[in-house]
């Protein structure tokens, strides 16, 4: 998970973690990424996973959840976690 310039959290997945965060960098037309235009970013949180499955399910679920489960997860505060995994009304 990376921490853009304007303080949006951006979830992704990938085989090379190095690789992928150096092509975010660049500011190549046909990469054109959301990353790359909100410049720079923060490399927050990093969970490694044992299948590609694995990891593009965990981006479709860490994409859904608010600011602040995302906030918790980067702090491992699994109290918090729990907390904002509950419905809020």
């Amino acid at each position: 998970m990376l921490k853009c310039s304007n303080g949006l959290y951006y979830v992704g997945h990938t085989d090379d973690l190095d690789r992928r965060l150096d092509q975010h960098m660049t500011k190549v037309p046909e990469l054109n990424s959301y990353v790359s235009q909100h410049l720079p970013f923060e490399l927050v949180f990093v969970e490694c996973t044992g299948t590609r499955a694995e990891a593009f399910e965990a981006e479709r679920r860490i994409k859904k959840w608010s600011r602040k489960k995302k906030e918790a997860l980067i702090e491992q505060n699994w109290e918090k976690l729990s907390f904002w995994s509950k419905k809020r009304f």
